[in-house]
């Protein structure tokens, strides 16, 4: 049975009155944590984490260990922000906090971070990449004015006078893959043309030119205008790199891509153009071995 006792409630007037349920929510107490317990900050966010002053790392297996203000040298990093107690940070079964990466490179990081070393020049170029993945301004800074990575500014500025350069170096594998399927053979080859110059110079014209290009009438220049009879074509270009310079480039790319070729020059194309003109572009073969 419930028992209800008599009680005199005084409701006011309609513009002072406030409901009951407005009254619940003002007296009432949740049970439950809320974003303003102490559990949780006023922002409704967690408390920072609070992290060692020797951290324990493993990175992609491989284990160090460094002081937090180590990684918390530079501000704008990857690896500052990580570690500034505002993300949760996995752990392995070691408990050591794990960042899913090669750590191949990562003591070069570290020893940047603590002193400001830089690193052997072979490993410039993944040391560079690696300071790129944690955003280490600082370190890319330094490495970028350092060989190699200067010295492949330079390179790219001569490759950018041919805008079709990756597509030949694609259409070299693509030709050389194609050929050796077809033949069952362990290696294939190619005729490959680089030429520097676009219309040949005679030695009659030489003492009086002594420049890449010199004018012709556009009549005289359609006489040039020709395919040699090759897989692939480079050129032509103007600057002081000559056509070694390009070889080289080609072989080193190439290689870098994992494919061994060999190359060299044949001879050059011998056709006709008009009167005392041959083309003489020189020719290369290139042999890729596939295994």
């Amino acid at each position: 049975m419930v028992v209800v006792s008599g009680q005199f409630v005084d409701r006011g007037t309609a513009d002072d009155a406030m409901s009951s349920s407005d009254a619940e929510d003002e007296l009432i107490e949740p049970a439950t944590p809320t974003p303003g317990s102490a559990t949780f900050s006023l922002h409704g966010k967690l408390p920072p984490l609070q992290l060692p002053e020797v951290v324990p790392l493993s990175v992609g297996g491989m284990c160090f260990t460094t002081r937090l203000s180590t990684l918390r040298r530079y501000e704008d990093t990857m690896l500052a922000a990580m570690f500034s107690g505002r993300h949760h940070i996995p752990t392995d079964a070691e408990g050591r906090y794990f960042i899913d990466r090669d750590g191949t490179y990562f003591g070069d990081i570290l020893n940047f971070l603590r002193c400001g070393e830089l690193p052997s020049q072979k490993r410039i170029k993944m040391v560079y990449k690696e300071a790129q993945y944690y955003s280490i301004g600082p370190l890319l800074d330094l490495l970028d004015k350092m060989q190699p990575l200067t010295g492949e500014k330079v390179r790219q500025a001569f490759l950018d006078l041919m805008p079709y350069y990756k597509d030949h170096l694609e259409r070299i594998i693509e030709i050389g893959k194609l050929r050796a399927i077809q033949r069952k053979a362990r290696f294939a080859k190619l005729k490959v043309c680089v030429f520097k110059e676009e219309m040949p110079i005679t030695p009659y014209e030489c003492p009086q030119f002594n420049t890449l290009r010199f004018e012709r009438s556009e009549s005289e220049s359609k006489h040039f205008e020709h395919q040699c009879d090759v897989d692939v074509s480079f050129g032509p270009w103007e600057a002081v790199a000559d056509v070694y310079d390009l070889l080289h480039c080609i072989v080193s790319d190439l290689s870098d891509r994992g494919i061994a070729v060999e190359h060299q020059c044949i001879g050059v194309c011998d056709k006709h153009l008009v009167n005392h003109y041959y083309c003489k572009r020189p020719i290369y073969e290139f042999k890729i071995t596939w295994w």
